[in-house]
């Protein structure tokens, strides 16, 4: 699967996406599997209230299922000015 990082979150990991080998059922499995890699993903990921997260290009929510998706995308909440 598709990872694409946004943002602060990509400036933390220091990668824009990568391809991850997962068995992780939903949203939340993988990133627990993401924190656990390193301490750069473990910053990533360690206030999930101030991320959002989208699943083939659709917003969508961290027990989401990821059955059948191709790619997840995570990025801070974008305000409007």
């Amino acid at each position: 699967m598709n990872v694409v990082y946004f943002a602060w979150v990509r400036e933390r990991i220091g990668l824009p996406q990568e391809t991850v080998e997962t068995d992780a059922a939903t949203v939340n499995d993988l990133i627990i599997e993401l924190r656990a890699r390193e301490d750069r993903y473990a910053a990533a990921f360690a206030d999930t209230s101030a991320l959002r997260v989208a699943l083939d290009q659709e917003l969508s929510d961290f027990d989401a299922s990821l059955d059948g998706v191709r790619e997840v995308a995570f990025f801070p909440p974008m305000t409007g000015g």
